[in-house]
């Protein structure tokens, strides 16, 4: 089975030079990707989140594999759901499921259900791609969306059993939490209140994470994925998250009065 596009023309350009084009405006003058266990990449449209995400893709080394968790802006029939088998489409060409890590993960945590029809129409995901496929032409993926009704004990099971999986398979797995940070409002309550939440991705604190956002309210729509993430990156080795890039809408756009804020940021 195929998953094809759906934002397109939409959230990124349609036409791969054009895209490519886009990806490359973005990139930053200079940069020495190094290793990493993981990133933290936003997922609006790229004119305004690209260059967040083209400088934390531009920061790292992209493996064959990786796995990307996001989250589901709309209800799914389960906590987690994988797209376990076949492949996703992109204006730069087709990327295949990486079913034998897919499987692992399965295995090791019951919550994880194979459900392709949750992807079909999510763009969390979908925005990734292209930037991966810009860096590695040879790239697998395990997409996994996660429920805005997930638990920190059921993100945290999903993060060890994710971590187990990447060790099981024995080879290197990029790590990928899609999430925008705060939606609509000021760029000075926005700054504010993301670098809480930036803080806490920086000392890979997972369980502050999720509790300084549902403090303080913070409308960090993928901080469950982001969760997850922390939990498995620690576990496979990674002892800090560092800051690449962050910018809102408002520095796109000039409008400052009611903002998004994008956080690129990779975990070593």
């Amino acid at each position: 089975m195929r998953r094809l596009p759906y934002v397109a023309g939409y959230f990124y350009p349609a036409e791969p030079e054009t895209l490519v084009s886009m990806i490359e405006s973005f990139l930053p003058r200079k940069y020495e990707p190094q290793e990493a266990v993981g990133v933290v990449s936003p997922h609006a449209g790229y004119e305004y989140s690209g260059p967040v995400a083209a400088a934390v893709y531009a920061s790292v080394e992209i493996p064959e594999d990786v796995i990307i968790l996001a989250p589901a802006h709309k209800p799914i029939r389960s906590l987690f759901a994988i797209y376990d088998s076949g492949s996703w489409v992109t204006p730069l060409g087709e990327v295949a499921i990486n079913n034998q890590l897919a499987e692992l993960i399965l295995e090791g945590n019951s919550e994880v259900k194979r459900d392709k029809e949750a992807h079909r129409k999510e763009h969390s995901i979908e925005v990734q791609v292209p930037f991966l496929q810009y860096f590695q032409k040879n790239l697998t993926l395990v997409p996994i969306l996660v429920s805005h009704e997930a638990g920190f004990p059921d993100l945290e099971d999903l993060g060890q059993a994710i971590a187990s999986a990447v060790k099981k398979y024995e080879r290197k797995v990029l790590l990928v939490a899609s999430t925008d940070m705060s939606h609509y409002i000021s760029q000075k309550m926005a700054e504010e209140l993301d670098f809480k939440a930036i803080s806490f991705i920086q000392k890979l604190d997972a369980r502050g994470l999720f509790e300084v956002v549902v403090t303080y309210g913070i409308s960090m729509c993928g901080f469950q994925p982001t969760t997850a993430l922390l939990v498995a990156a620690r576990l496979l080795g990674a002892r800090e998250g560092k800051l690449i890039r962050y910018q809102t809408s408002g520095d796109r756009t000039g409008d400052y009065h009611e903002v998004v804020g994008y956080a690129g940021l990779a975990l070593y």
